[in-house]
């Protein structure tokens, strides 16, 4: 039998306490527990059209395709191409500004900045409510770099960072 007194038994308690109910807590930030109303079954993901000043022409369907899966991965959702689905998404890409300068050495330009804007519109045909939302990111790439090799560099973590905010605004309530 280990004896312990009450002293140390008490300073340990709570220790153990905390460890316990941040292991079992870990799940309640998980991005894969969607905040789905029971009765929405379908999703309707529309091309996300690019309407910047600037077009980067991989964009666009890109983004729509990794929406559409990330939705498709981590809900229950079914995907169906009728306008009268539980949840019609669509969107717009209206900023692609690569025109910022954000750090500068010896009076040059050492940093430059892409911000990305999507405009996204959530129609939830269930209820007749339609939401609107933007999401904006902004990417830091050498000043080195032209714009189209930061664009072959920042692709994937654009369309990775921009499609986490859609989705989480959607079904995270964030």
């Amino acid at each position: 039998m280990i004896s312990m007194n009450n002293k140390k038994f008490s300073l340990l308690l709570p220790n153990l306490l905390i460890i316990i109910i941040l292991s079992t807590g870990c799940k309640i930030y998980s991005f894969k527990d969607a905040v789905i109303p029971q009765d929405v079954k379908t999703v309707k993901v529309g091309f996300i059209e690019n309407r910047a000043r600037y077009v980067n022409p991989q964009l666009s369907p890109k983004l729509t395709d990794k929406v559409q899966s990330k939705i498709i991965s981590q809900t229950k959702l079914t995907r169906t191409n009728n306008d009268d689905a539980h949840y019609v998404i669509s969107g717009t890409i209206t900023n692609y500004d690569p025109s910022q300068t954000v750090g500068v050495s010896a009076q040059q330009a050492t940093t430059n900045r892409l911000t990305v804007t999507v405009h996204i519109v959530l129609k939830k045909t269930l209820d007749n409510k339609e939401e609107e939302f933007d999401v904006s990111r902004s990417f830091d790439y050498s000043a080195n770099l032209t714009l189209q090799q930061a664009e072959g560099q920042l692709l994937d973590e654009v369309v990775r960072s921009l499609s986490d905010e859609i989705f989480n605004r959607i079904f995270s309530n964030w």
